[in-house]
């Protein structure tokens, strides 16, 4: 793995981490475009370098980073409460992923399921948005709840929608997202949940990732600075797209997302089909 090609990864991580689209899939298919080889010291960088969005949600949403910690040491209830709706929307996919860690890499780490699973859930997004929101939004008979809200049933229909993303291209955050929705969540609660839920998520992931695949991942000529550079540049990216998803999504729902989501899963179809992507190595 090169510099350049580092950055490019960074860029694609922190563009895509918290947007509906699935930041696993567009690295699995940036990576393919890249010529990277398909190995785990990939798969494990790709999922390390998620260290980078996730300190950009922290910087900004600090202020409710620090409720919850006051409410660990017994200082803020609300920060509690809301700690532990997190922690309970995160138990089922921890206990799932990590049964299914090594059949997901082996089966579906690959350019073809992941473009199938980007076009299912671009239909799945705007017929969530056609079918509930818009109608919900338009007649509603009871207000739409915010994130203080929410209750351990809401955290734990979020946390079972959240297992959907297992399969890369699913796109945690939409799966999030639209778990939330159903929960009568308004589309910022709902986004704002994703982004919070993402802590304990991708850092369990990432430390998990890291550790089983160390050896793997340090066998990478110059790893170190590689993960530095992917990861500062995931910072930065993600740091300015979370603050404009929010704007996106307050003003246009999540069709724009579902829409693109349709278009690049049949774009790289098409190419594999055109035998301009290798599929098979990667």
């Amino acid at each position: 793995m090169t510099y350049i090609q580092a950055i490019i990864l960074g860029i694609v991580e922190g563009l895509t981490e918290f947007l509906p689209v699935s930041s696993t899939g567009h690295l699995i298919l940036a990576s393919s475009l890249l010529g990277l080889k398909d190995d785990k010291a990939l798969h494990a960088y790709q999922v390390v370098i998620q260290l980078g969005a996730i300190l950009a949600v922290l910087a900004l949403y600090k202020d409710r980073a620090l409720q919850m910690l006051a409410g660990i040491f017994g200082r803020n209830p609300a920060g509690l409460r809301l700690f532990l709706m997190l922690i309970t929307a995160f138990i089922p996919a921890a206990i799932l992923g990590k049964l299914l860690d090594d059949p997901i890499d082996k089966l579906l780490f690959h350019p073809i399921p992941v473009a199938c699973a980007l076009i299912v859930g671009g239909i799945v997004m705007i017929a969530v948005e056609r079918l509930v929101v818009h109608p919900r939004e338009h007649n509603a008979t009871t207000p739409l709840k915010h994130i203080d809200g929410m209750t351990y049933m809401d955290a734990f229909v979020i946390g079972l929608f959240q297992c959907c993303a297992l399969w890369p291209g699913t796109s945690r955050s939409m799966s999030t997202i639209i778990g939330a929705q159903l929960r009568r969540f308004s589309n910022v609660a709902a986004a704002e949940i994703s982004f919070l839920l993402a802590l304990p998520t991708l850092g369990a992931a990432t430390l998990y990732k890291l550790i089983k695949e160390r050896e793997a991942l340090m066998a990478i000529p110059d790893a170190t600075p590689l993960i530095i550079v992917g990861n500062i540049v995931a910072f930065i990216v993600a740091f300015l797209v979370v603050k404009w998803f929010v704007k996106v999504v307050t003003r246009w729902g999540m069709t724009p997302f579902g829409i693109y989501r349709i278009i690049i899963g049949a774009v790289f179809l098409w190419l594999a089909m055109k035998g301009v992507l290798d599929f098979k190595s990667s």
